[in-house]
């Protein structure tokens, strides 16, 4: 129930495609935010988010500067740093979309001036928010090597950036948060065949402390996958993204003395989906709310950025 003595938080949404539809609805049901606004470029797809959600549409999103507390924006890549900015300077907290900017030098400069203005910016790396992530974190602890695979069907939505900073961005993102190591060398390949930018792509991160990564993702695959698995000291964990499975595997001491093998213990579990999107607003409007850093910061979207682009200069 809302607090008498806390204001409700005032939202909205930039950019009504796809994701921003689902933003909006978030927005308008969570306890503690009124949703004031939706802003597209085109008023006819605002319109058809805001009239079921009882708020505003409006084409210029420079009109809620001044009238709102926090927004998300899902607007295009290229559109990122420049709305983004236009909020951070007014005061306004943020939640953008991946990947954060176009380049890293815009992504540092979002970071710079949230920190300057108090405000959070979070990033929009939605599988952190995963239940099956969630379920496993607490297994993690100094993997040895991590292989992950994120295929999809080709679709449009997305396609102005190439398959690493559209997909493999995703499992950049995790991994960087599970090592918590330099990269100290990446090899990269991939192949453009669809779109004008890399469809398909693999890339190998060698990690200061040790551990490799071993990071796949299409954009041209006839079915949909969502996998990581972890190794590490005595055990094994596998996370899948798509059906909210996991898979832990532990050693449990040697089976037999003739042998000399190890016992294996594994447990599987299926989770229930959740709602990924909801607990990623949630978040954000609990880090506005209790002044902390949000799970996935601007520092995270910007090492996300920068990996993502060292490999996609490996590609070009």
């Amino acid at each position: 129930m809302q607090n008498s003595v806390t204001p409700a938080l005032r939202t909205a949404v930039i950019g009504t495609g796809y994701l921003g539809k689902f933003h909006a609805q978030k927005y308008a049901a969570i306890d503690g935010c009124t949703l004031v606004a939706v802003a597209d470029a085109n008023p006819d797809t605002a319109r058809a988010i805001a009239d079921p959600l009882n708020t505003r549409a409006v084409s210029d999103y420079r009109e809620l500067l001044g009238e709102v507390d926090a927004v998300s924006i899902a607007t295009p890549t290229r559109t990122h740093f420049e709305v983004a900015s236009a909020f951070l300077a007014a005061g306004v907290h943020v939640l953008v979309e991946k990947p954060v900017t176009v380049t890293p030098e815009e992504a540092a400069a979002l970071v710079k001036l949230a920190a300057e203005k108090q405000c959070v910016l979070q990033v929009g790396h939605l599988e952190r928010f995963n239940t099956a992530l969630r379920a496993v974190e607490d297994k993690i602890d100094q993997p040895l090597f991590i292989e992950s695979h994120r295929l999809a069907p080709f679709t449009p939505r997305g396609a102005d950036v190439n398959v690493v900073l559209d997909l493999m961005i995703h499992d950049i993102d995790i991994i960087l948060s599970i090592v918590r190591s330099d990269v100290a060398d990446i090899q990269a390949s991939g192949a453009t065949v669809i779109s004008d930018a890399t469809d398909i792509a693999n890339a190998r991160l060698t990690f200061a402390n040790g551990c490799v990564a071993n990071v796949t993702a299409s954009r041209i695959s006839d079915k949909q996958e969502r996998r990581m698995r972890l190794f590490q000291k005595n055990r094994y964990i596998a996370v899948d993204f798509l059906t909210n499975q996991t898979k832990v595997c532990e050693t449990t001491g040697t089976a037999s003395a003739e042998e000399g093998l190890p016992g294996i213990h594994c447990e599987d579990n299926q989770l229930q989906k959740g709602d990924a999107i909801l607990a990623e607003i949630s978040a954000f409007c609990e880090a506005i709310r209790e002044a902390k850093a949000p799970l996935v910061s601007g520092e995270d979207g910007l090492r996300a950025l920068e990996t993502a682009t060292r490999i996609s200069a490996l590609l070009s």
